[in-house]
This record gives structure tokens, C-alpha cells and sequence, in this order.
């Protein structure tokens, strides 16, 4: 896929899936813009799954953009809120994976800045890869005990901020610790 579109695109989805909790939290159930948004997200989905090359990737796009068009055509919005868990399964699915694999997801895009990883960096990836794989299980487990409460509300306040937040103070935290065991390994 070329890199502008994909940008765009991806920027577009993420926009759109923080907006549907966020409306539903603020308008409520009725608002007409939650039954537009899984249209707009089939399509967007469709046409990263039409730039893609073929992969797994381009099959769960085009699977994320049918999904999308029943929950749209049959106005069953209650699918729309397992959109997070599904997206967390995805991923929790990409980067466990990894860790039975040669090169774990966090140690192919630590070497896409420092090609010659040594050992340490290696575990320290694989580390990592764990401790996002918690992180996409809490995410899943906090917004499926939401949904199956029926507790909306904080479906929503959790799935369009606090999971957010989660990640980013996640992502804060291991940038943190990186920068010191670099530190510590450039002492060495």
C-alpha cells in the first residue's frame, strides 16, 4: 500500500472508532451519526484491504469491512461495540504470534532503527511483546465485561478515553525504561 493513502486511511479508522463511543457517550444511542459510522468504516476498510498486497492483513480488512456492513445494513449497532475487542484481538493475535517466531513483532520494528539488535535488546523486545500482549487481554476483558453488563456508558467513556489513555501511559512507561537500559548498555 503506498504510504500516504495508508497513513490516511489508518488515520481515517482510528478517527472513526474513537467516535462512535464518543457520540454514543454524548448523544446517545439514537444519534444518526452512529448509524452512518460503520459504513464509513466498511469502506475505508475496503479500500485498505484493495491497496493491500495479499497477506493476512488484506484478508482480516476485507473480513473487518463485511463485518461492518451487516452490523450497518441490519442497524445492529450493538456489534459496533465489540469493534475494540476485536481490533485487540487482532492485535493481541499479531504479537503473540511473534513470540513463536524468529524476530517477536517489537524486535522487527526495534530493527527497522537499529538493524544489529544484540542479545539484550533481543530480550528486551521479547519482554516488550509480552507486556503488550497483557495490555491487548486487559483491554479485551475490560470492554467485554462492559458490554456484556450492558453497561454503555462506561463502554463507551472506556473505549473512546481510558483504553487510550492505558495505551499511551503503557507506551509512555516503556519509552521511559528503553531510553535507561540503552543508557546502561552504552555504559557497559
Amino acid at each position: 500500500m503506498k504510504a500516504p493513502t495508508s497513513v490516511l486511511i489508518t488515520l481515517f479508522l482510528a478517527i472513526s472508532a474513537v467516535a462512535f463511543p464518543i457520540v454514543f457517550w454524548m448523544q446517545g444511542a439514537n444519534s444518526p451519526i452512529l448509524f452512518y459510522l460503520p459504513w464509513i468504516m466498511a469502506v475505508l476498510w475496503a479500500v485498505k484491504g484493495l491497496l493491500q498486497k495479499p497477506s493476512p492483513q488484506r484478508y482480516f480488512s476485507f473480513c473487518l469491512a463485511i463485518i461492518l456492513v451487516v452490523i450497518a445494513a441490519t442497524r445492529a449497532l450493538v456489534g459496533m461495540f465489540w469493534y475494540p475487542v476485536i481490533i485487540n484481538g487482532l492485535m493481541l493475535t499479531l504479537f503473540a504470534s511473534s513470540l513463536w517466531q524468529s524476530q517477536t513483532f517489537v524486535e522487527r520494528l526495534a530493527r527497522l532503527q537499529e538493524p544489529n539488535l544484540n542479545e539484550s535488546g533481543v530480550r528486551y523486545t521479547r519482554a516488550v511483546t509480552q507486556i503488550w500482549c497483557g495490555v491487548f487481554i486487559i483491554n479485551i476483558v475490560i470492554t467485554s465485561v462492559l458490554i456484556l453488563g450492558q453497561y454503555y456508558d462506561y463502554w463507551a467513556l472506556y473505549s473512546g478515553l481510558i483504553s487510550y489513555l492505558f495505551i499511551g501511559l503503557v507506551m509512555g512507561i516503556e519509552w521511559i525504561i528503553r531510553q535507561q537500559v540503552k543508557k546502561r548498555h552504552n555504559e557497559d
